[in-house]
């Protein structure tokens, strides 16, 4: 009779069960806002993103603001089907840990922005973190800005409302939607820079104080002052682009050069600090190197304070019978205060020239 591998007498072979179908979350969790603008005006109403495209489109006036946090692959694919986006950029949108870029594809722009946030602490001392890192992606179309954020602080409501209180700058269209949120996240990289000085401060403080020396916060700063500067730094790159690109409207190309300034300050700013640290290093390497020479002196000091009654005990304990201080009766209490007179010259000796 066949046997049938691995099942049990008189029971019926064991199948695997089919994984379950992975059911898809709706685009419209991801969705934090959606409008149409026209004339620098928010139309009334609540629009899903594929409608309020379509009316734009074919009242060929306006534009469609989306906002989207976090989506996954599945979400985002909707969304790239009824904007056109390419494939690449939205498999960056996606999956996110990218530099900050501008790529443009045919008509639509993607910029990365990396935003930063700073993490509130007693003391340097006391903290693992003083930066946190996030993402902003945005694509910009002749009728359409789509923003993709990544990171829970990356909040955009405060931009597009103080954006709806001037009219007048939203006629400029989708380029102006970009710059305003390129001026928010260069606004936060100055603010978390004015915080930052004063932990660099902290530091050079505490490098520089007599008491003991902790130099794993030196290294802490440090750390996170790259990150800063990973962050900051290549987007001077993308603004330059913009700057310089007939596809951005004169009016907007000129507040995008303001953005280019403060990012300017910025890079500067996190580069005096990253010198600040890197020399706080080498004195903190410095002054850990010269605590060790004084303690090695300290301990030589008394090694050599110990070695001379260590010496006149080892002559006279060897028991030679040829010795003539061996008989002399004095003599044990001579030594004795050889001994202790020895000890006290050395040590006044050391302490003379600062070792001990």
């Amino acid at each position: 009779m066949p046997s049938i591998r691995g099942a049990g007498w008189g029971q019926p072979p064991r199948r695997d069960k089919p994984p379950l179908p992975r059911i898809p979350v709706p685009v419209s969790r991801a969705i934090v806002d959606c409008a149409i603008y026209v004339d620098g005006e928010r139309q009334p109403g609540n629009y899903a993103y594929t409608e309020a495209l379509r009316r734009v489109r074919e009242s060929g006036n306006g534009f469609v603001w989306l906002g989207l946090h976090a989506p996954d692959d599945g979400q985002m694919q909707g969304v790239a089907e009824a904007f056109g986006l390419h494939e690449l950029a939205v498999e960056d949108a996606v999956h996110a840990h990218q530099r900050p870029k501008l790529e443009v594809y045919d008509e639509v722009q993607f910029l990365v922005l990396r935003t930063v946030k700073y993490v509130e602490h007693e003391s340097i001392q006391a903290t693992s973190e003083v930066v946190e890192t996030g993402e902003i992606m945005i694509f910009v179309g002749k009728d359409f800005v789509i923003t993709v954020r990544h990171g829970d602080h990356t909040h955009l409501s405060g931009v597009r409302h103080r954006l709806e209180a001037r009219p007048e700058q939203l006629m400029l269209g989708p380029t102006m939607a970009m710059y305003s949120i390129a001026d928010r996240v260069v606004d936060s990289y100055l603010a978390v820079t004015e915080k930052m000085e004063a932990d660099v401060d902290a530091i050079e403080q505490s490098v520089f104080s007599q008491g003991g020396l902790d130099i794993d916060p030196v290294y802490l700063l440090k750390r996170e002052v790259l990150e800063m500067r990973r962050a900051v730094a290549p987007l001077i790159g993308p603004l330059s682009q913009l700057t310089g690109s007939n596809q951005i409207p004169k009016e907007v190309r000129r507040y995008l050069r303001d953005v280019a300034d403060h990012l300017t300050t910025v890079i500067d700013r996190v580069v005096e600090y990253d010198d600040v640290l890197s020399s706080l290093l080498d004195a903190a390497a410095a002054k850990v190197a010269l605590q060790q020479n004084t303690d090695m002196r300290r301990i030589s000091a008394w090694v050599a304070m110990a070695a001379g009654p260590t010496m006149i005990a080892g002559i006279y304990g060897m028991n030679f019978d040829n010795m003539p201080e061996l008989h002399w009766r004095p003599g044990y209490y001579v030594v004795l205060v050889a001994m202790v007179l020895l000890t006290i010259v050395l040590g006044r000796n050391f302490r003379k020239h600062n070792w001990l």
